[in-house]
């Protein structure tokens, strides 16, 4: 780049100015990337405790399961699940953080309601049915967090190379430039003075 470069004043400035640029948009990014990685850790602190609690919450909520297939039969347990709607309500919004889109996802209501006949069933099966219920409600978070946590790593990888770019190439290279072009100029401005005194002293 340096050898298709003319070695003029009006190329320096622009390249001055073009380097401030550089360094403020290497500086912003920089910010933007710490920003970043803080919501990150933080997310990923959630997701830790979160997946620790969905282990808890599933082992109880299969062990129910399974003492309502003993007390009523797996196909009568079967039969009774079909009668659960379908969770559909669930809202997601999104909120930005440094252009990132981040998902908030509405808390779901842990509360069980009555959507199957009391006659033919158990306590067992109320029990499985509440366990599994409150799986749904820290899965809804779970996929929550996690998404956040994957959008996050990947702007931060973004964020990260285009740091690296300004920061190894872009800027050496802006560097480099206006160093060559200013000591081109300055090497012309000594041989403009020394032919200005050589004149002189021709003129006496």
């Amino acid at each position: 780049m340096t050898a298709k470069l003319a070695p003029t004043r009006g190329n320096l400035v622009r390249l001055t100015r073009d380097m401030a640029m550089a360094q403020s948009g290497h500086d912003l990014l920089d910010q933007k990337r710490q920003v970043l990685m803080m919501e990150l850790v933080r997310y990923i602190a959630s997701a830790k405790e979160i997946q620790e609690d969905v282990a808890t919450v599933f082992k109880e909520a299969y062990d129910e399961l399974q003492k309502a297939n003993i007390s009523l039969g797996i196909d009568t347990v079967e039969d009774i699940s079909e009668s659960v709607s379908v969770t559909s309500d669930i809202t997601v919004r999104l909120h930005s953080v440094m252009g990132v889109e981040i998902p908030d996802v509405d808390p779901l209501s842990a509360n069980i309601e009555p959507c199957y006949s009391l006659c033919g069933s158990t306590g067992a099966m109320d029990c499985a049915y509440a366990a599994f219920r409150k799986v749904m409600v820290l899965m809804a978070r779970l996929a929550e967090v996690e998404t956040s946590v994957y959008r996050l790593a990947v702007q931060i990888r973004k964020t990260h190379r285009r740091v690296n770019a300004l920061e190894k190439v872009v800027i050496p290279r802006g560097k480099e430039d206006i160093r060559f072009i200013s000591d081109v100029l300055e090497e012309g401005e000594r041989e403009d003075f020394t032919r200005m005194k050589l004149a002189q002293k021709k003129i006496k």
